[in-house]
């Protein structure tokens, strides 16, 4: 079972009576102590020179929480607080490792959810077995028990569950896994995370039913490479000279935004406190809107790839080029926004469900060199690319992805949409495209993937990934 891949639904939903609505903010509202207390007492193992996270002791809170949670939720939270630590540690272990530059700053242990002052994250948990989901075209519902505490607290009839009227279909399915429930309080909206596992040989058919397109193993395949960008979110070539381009710098002025906000809502705090609620709901929303427009295009480009029939896709390994650099812009792009481990693995597990193979190679200084001449001698500002021996002039990461591409299977065609200018050599319609909150939309003709009151400063392309 383990061993079964997971891919999650995700939906919103609303109880369908006020009852019920306050019973599950109170159920929700009772997993925050809960979960702190476990932290806290493994928080102190942890800071202890002698001690060992995996020795606390929590089970006589399941006395004071069971009530209200159900025992089985409450083993629920002790098993997602495992994995946190887990994952804490497995990125401690990489962070530690000189060879590994993946995880470039110390991570921090598992925090709290929220505290008594300030309100606690409003945060569930429902066992596999305990929850069910009734699918209607009128009304889709999802049902659940909670604790006898609650049960007698709402007059709740024997066997009755709350149950929440729920929006969205699911796009995955399989054998269900832990539910979890998220209130964000910015948008008053309910967030139902549906994890199920899926039988490795319907994956691929069950990706396939969200794509318009297929691969098609009577015609000819082709190969495509992807160049990773701080800048655009992707920049890709095919073998043929088709390409596309993502851009990114829209998206990393709003992530920026939520940094500035952070930084103000941190500055605002007791000296005796370090972060709060509300910076959390901050740090999610920047988190959610990264990864909605990134998750969109990885899915956009496979789309673009299976139309033009590529099985195979090369995409550049950064672990040689992220390093620390000089400026503080390109470093919060390269270790906060862009993501790059997290990013290459969504491409590879996206393209993999429909049938493209991934292939990390390497792509240190890919966008250095010339792809016509193959001269170093070149010049980049911002996604402007120009070869001072040949004048050759390009998309950056366009060259950077041709050169990619060129470095696997040998010389090729000429990229269609080479200029960074949208010139005579892009196509007017398809090559570049945009992001407007919901979806990737071809750019208007004429504009460029950088701003133009931006300055213009020249410096080696291996100064700045992607």
């Amino acid at each position: 079972m383990s061993d079964r891949p997971q891919r999650t639904n995700t939906y919103t939903a609303e109880p369908i009576s006020e009852r019920y609505r306050e019973c599950l903010f109170d159920w929700l509202a009772a997993h925050a102590p809960l979960w702190n207390q476990i932290t806290y007492r493994r928080r102190q193992q942890y800071f202890d020179e002698d001690g060992d996270v995996w020795d606390a002791e929590y089970t006589d809170l399941y006395e004071q929480y069971g009530p209200l949670l159900g025992k089985a939720t409450c083993q629920q939270v002790v098993r997602k607080n495992s994995e946190a630590w887990r994952s804490h540690f497995e990125l401690l272990s990489q962070y530690r490792e000189e060879s590994n530059q993946t995880v470039t700053e110390k991570p921090s242990p598992p925090g709290y959810w929220g505290n008594r002052e300030d309100g606690y994250e409003l945060h569930g948990l429902v066992r596999n077995d305990l929850y069910t989901f009734d699918w209607n075209e009128q009304r889709s519902t999802v049902e659940f028990g909670v604790g006898g505490v609650l049960e007698d607290r709402y007059d709740f009839a024997y066997n009755e569950r709350v149950t929440l009227q729920v929006r969205g279909d699911p796009q995955w399915r399989g054998d269900d896994s832990r539910l979890e429930l998220i209130y964000d309080e910015h948008t008053d909206q309910l967030r139902v995370q549906h994890p199920v596992r899926i039988q490795s040989e319907n994956l691929r058919e069950q990706r396939q039913d969200a794509f318009t397109q297929t691969l098609d193993p009577e015609n000819t395949t082709q190969s495509a490479a992807i160049d990773v960008g701080a800048n655009n979110t992707l920049g890709v070539v095919t073998e043929t000279g088709d390409t596309a381009v993502y851009h990114a710098r829209p998206e990393f002025d709003l992530f920026q935004q939520h940094s500035e906000r952070i930084a103000t809502l941190q500055s605002e705090l007791p000296d005796d406190q370090y972060t709060s609620n509300q910076i959390h709901r901050v740090y999610d929303e920047r988190s959610r809107q990264r990864d909605h427009s990134r998750d969109a295009a990885v899915k956009h480009v496979a789309e673009w790839l299976l139309e033009r029939n590529v099985d195979r896709v090369y995409v550049g390994d950064l672990t040689d080029v992220l390093s620390t650099h000089w400026s503080t812009d390109v470093n919060e792009k390269t270790h906060a926004f862009w993501s790059h481990r997290q990013l290459v693995d969504r491409i590879t597990l996206t393209l993999g469900d429909v049938g493209i193979t991934v292939l990390e190679t390497g792509e240190y200084e890919s966008s250095s060199q010339c792809p016509v001449c193959g001269s170093d001698a070149v010049t980049r500002s911002g996604d402007s690319f120009r070869c001072d021996t040949c004048g050759l002039e390009a998309h950056a990461d366009v060259a950077g992805a041709w050169n990619i591409l060129q470095s696997e299977v040998g010389p090729m065609a000429r990229p269609a949409g080479l200029s960074a200018e949208r010139g005579r050599d892009a196509p007017a319609d398809g090559a570049y495209w945009q992001w407007n909150d919901h979806e990737w939309t071809p750019a208007d003709f004429g504009e460029q993937s950088w701003s133009l009151d931006q300055p213009s400063v020249s410096e080696p392309a291996s100064s700045q990934p992607g």
